[in-house]
Protein backbone atom coordinates (compact mmCIF):
# COMPACT_ATOMS: atom_id res chain seq x y z
CA UNK A 1 0.00 0.00 0.00
CA UNK A 2 1.34 3.41 -0.98
CA UNK A 3 1.35 6.65 0.92
CA UNK A 4 -1.98 8.35 1.37
CA UNK A 5 -2.13 12.11 1.08
CA UNK A 6 -4.75 14.34 2.64
CA UNK A 7 -6.93 16.42 0.36
CA UNK A 8 -6.99 20.12 1.25
CA UNK A 9 -10.21 21.97 0.54
CA UNK A 10 -10.44 25.58 -0.63
CA UNK A 11 -13.62 27.24 0.68
CA UNK A 12 -14.68 30.16 2.87
CA UNK A 13 -15.83 27.66 5.56
CA UNK A 14 -14.20 24.25 5.98
CA UNK A 15 -15.22 21.60 8.49
CA UNK A 16 -12.39 19.52 9.92
CA UNK A 17 -11.77 16.76 12.43
CA UNK A 18 -11.92 18.23 15.94
CA UNK A 19 -9.08 15.95 17.01
CA UNK A 20 -6.47 16.65 14.32
CA UNK A 21 -7.92 19.44 12.11
CA UNK A 22 -7.81 17.36 8.89
CA UNK A 23 -10.18 18.79 6.27
CA UNK A 24 -13.42 16.76 5.96
CA UNK A 25 -15.90 18.86 3.99
CA UNK A 26 -16.89 22.39 3.08
CA UNK A 27 -19.96 24.44 3.91
CA UNK A 28 -21.31 24.30 0.35
CA UNK A 29 -21.69 20.50 0.57
CA UNK A 30 -24.23 20.60 3.44
CA UNK A 31 -27.58 19.21 2.31
CA UNK A 32 -29.35 19.43 5.68
CA UNK A 33 -28.65 20.51 9.26
CA UNK A 34 -31.73 18.72 10.58
CA UNK A 35 -30.07 15.50 11.82
CA UNK A 36 -29.10 13.98 15.15
CA UNK A 37 -26.19 11.68 15.92
CA UNK A 38 -24.90 9.95 19.03
CA UNK A 39 -23.34 13.22 20.20
CA UNK A 40 -26.25 15.51 19.32
CA UNK A 41 -26.51 17.80 16.32
CA UNK A 42 -25.34 16.40 12.97
CA UNK A 43 -25.22 17.51 9.34
CA UNK A 44 -25.95 15.64 6.10
CA UNK A 45 -23.20 16.26 3.52
CA UNK A 46 -23.09 15.50 -0.18
CA UNK A 47 -19.35 14.84 -0.14
CA UNK A 48 -16.55 14.32 2.40
CA UNK A 49 -12.81 13.77 2.03
CA UNK A 50 -10.00 12.28 4.11
CA UNK A 51 -12.13 9.54 5.69
CA UNK A 52 -12.02 5.76 5.78
CA UNK A 53 -15.17 3.64 5.83
CA UNK A 54 -15.91 0.74 8.14
CA UNK A 55 -17.96 -2.35 7.38
CA UNK A 56 -21.58 -1.95 6.33
CA UNK A 57 -24.20 -2.78 8.96
CA UNK A 58 -27.97 -2.59 9.13
CA UNK A 59 -29.27 -0.14 11.75
CA UNK A 60 -32.71 0.90 12.89
CA UNK A 61 -32.67 4.69 13.08
CA UNK A 62 -35.36 7.23 13.93
CA UNK A 63 -36.26 7.51 10.22
CA UNK A 64 -36.35 3.76 9.56
CA UNK A 65 -34.00 0.94 8.66
CA UNK A 66 -30.77 1.78 6.81
CA UNK A 67 -27.53 0.11 5.79
CA UNK A 68 -24.73 2.42 6.97
CA UNK A 69 -21.01 2.35 7.60
CA UNK A 70 -19.09 4.38 10.15
CA UNK A 71 -16.56 6.85 8.76
CA UNK A 72 -13.36 7.82 10.53
CA UNK A 73 -10.80 10.55 9.96
CA UNK A 74 -8.03 9.11 7.80
CA UNK A 75 -5.36 11.06 9.71
CA UNK A 76 -6.18 10.22 13.36
CA UNK A 77 -8.75 7.40 12.97
CA UNK A 78 -11.36 9.20 15.11
CA UNK A 79 -14.95 8.26 14.17
CA UNK A 80 -16.63 11.40 12.80
CA UNK A 81 -19.96 10.08 11.48
CA UNK A 82 -21.38 7.58 9.01
CA UNK A 83 -22.26 7.02 5.36
CA UNK A 84 -25.67 5.87 4.14
CA UNK A 85 -25.34 2.93 1.74
CA UNK A 86 -29.02 1.99 1.48
CA UNK A 87 -32.38 3.25 2.72
CA UNK A 88 -35.35 0.88 2.73
CA UNK A 89 -38.03 3.58 2.90
CA UNK A 90 -38.76 5.32 -0.41
CA UNK A 91 -38.90 8.71 1.32
CA UNK A 92 -35.36 8.21 2.67
CA UNK A 93 -33.65 7.20 -0.61
CA UNK A 94 -32.17 10.71 -1.00
CA UNK A 95 -29.69 9.82 1.78
CA UNK A 96 -28.06 6.98 -0.17
CA UNK A 97 -24.39 7.73 -0.85
CA UNK A 98 -24.48 10.75 1.48
CA UNK A 99 -22.57 11.36 4.71
CA UNK A 100 -23.42 12.40 8.25
CA UNK A 101 -20.81 14.35 10.20
CA UNK A 102 -21.54 14.98 13.87
CA UNK A 103 -21.14 18.63 14.90
CA UNK A 104 -19.54 17.73 18.25
CA UNK A 105 -16.70 15.95 16.40
CA UNK A 106 -16.02 18.81 13.98
CA UNK A 107 -14.16 22.10 14.08
CA UNK A 108 -13.95 25.07 11.73
CA UNK A 109 -10.65 25.11 9.85
CA UNK A 110 -9.37 28.39 8.44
Amino acid sequence: MGLSYNIYLNSHKIYGCKNCKAHLSNHEDIISRNFRGQHGKAYLFNNVVNVTSGDASERNMTTGRHIVRDIACRQCNETVGWKYDKAYEASEKYKEGKFILEAELLCNVT
